[in-house]
């Protein structure tokens, strides 16, 4: 089925603010650390940016792109687009931020837990020299 550059531009329009839409989701479960809800946002928006650049694609083979530069209603329809496309831009790019700090955060947790195990499993030979024992208390006997 063909459709008009009109209905393209709606449809674009449309799937950009699903996007946007998602990201803030996205965003929402970023801060409250839900590793499966992002997991599950991000295959969303994968399959979300496929279909904008399958539009895309539709919309700049199509026979009447030429209007979109002639007619100022299609123009207006397309620097909407443009400003859509720009606000995901952005809000991906927080959300990737935001990413990246929780990520850090983590390994810096992990690391404090690391050094935390490392201290409780210390110990003094006869020598007087630290070592690390595994197996404090756990070896006995009686």
């Amino acid at each position: 089925m063909s459709h008009t550059i009109e209905q393209l531009l709606e449809l674009q329009q449309a799937t950009l603010q699903s996007l946007a839409r998602l990201l803030e989701q996205e965003k929402g479960a970023i801060v409250s650390r839900q590793s499966a809800e992002i997991e599950r946002l991000a295959k969303d928006k994968l399959n979300l940016i496929n279909s904008i650049q399958q539009q895309d694609h539709l919309i700049a083979s199509h026979a009447q792109r030429q209007r979109l530069t002639e007619e100022a209603e299609l123009t207006a329809a397309v620097d909407s687009i443009k400003a859509t496309a720009e606000k995901c831009k952005e809000l991906n790019e927080i959300n990737g931020e935001a990413l990246q700090r929780a990520q850090l955060s983590f390994h810096k947790l992990n690391n404090l837990f690391q050094q935390s195990r490392g201290k409780n499993q210390m110990t003094y030979n006869s020598e007087g020299a630290a070592q690390s024992i595994r197996s404090l208390g756990t070896n006995l006997k009686a």
